[in-house]
């Protein structure tokens, strides 16, 4: 039950804590805590409908709670977790393509808390609506509203970037 309903989402829960903390220790460590939690509640389990999403709210719990005793934001680069390998693509269009992910990475770190968070599940992740209103604990217009907020936002700043190379 564990290791068919848990397990596989492992990397996921390490992407979304690195994504929370900027650093991968406290990531793998929160992802201990994690499982740890889930373990021990596991006669509980079979009550849980969505598993992926109860473990992303622990570990959304697990890491605000770190970053408050800590006093620190997550603001570091998040390229750990994004492969982008494009085989068909010139040296330059690779090039490119790594500065222009680089820059988008920042621009989501530079985000608020909420919509770094629900920019992540849903356009990272692929979470549904639903389920980042599970994870997050929001209702639905809260994830709407701060998913449009992030991507306007970043769309606005990128088009800045890109007018003034013109």
């Amino acid at each position: 039950m564990f290791e068919a309903r848990v397990l596989p989402v492992k990397n996921k829960l390490f992407r979304f804590a690195f994504r929370l903390l900027g650093s991968s220790e406290e990531a793998k460590d929160v992802v201990q805590e994690v499982f740890i939690k889930v373990w021990n509640g596991r006669e509980e389990m079979t009550d849980i409908q969505n598993m992926e999403a109860w473990c992303m709210r622990i570990t959304k719990n697990l890491s605000l709670d770190r970053l408050r005793m800590k006093q620190r934001r997550a603001t570091d680069s998040m390229e750990d977790g994004f492969d982008m390998q494009h085989e068909s693509l010139s040296p330059h269009e690779t090039t490119e393509m790594g500065e222009s992910m680089v820059r988008i990475h920042e621009l989501i770190a530079a985000l608020p808390q909420k919509q770094r968070q629900v920019i992540h599940l849903r356009d990272v992740e692929g979470y549904s609506y639903n389920e980042i209103c599970d994870i997050l604990e929001l209702d639905m217009n809260q994830v709407k509203v701060s998913l449009f907020r992030a991507r306007n936002a970043v769309r606005e700043k990128l088009v800045k970037i890109n007018a003034y190379g013109l």
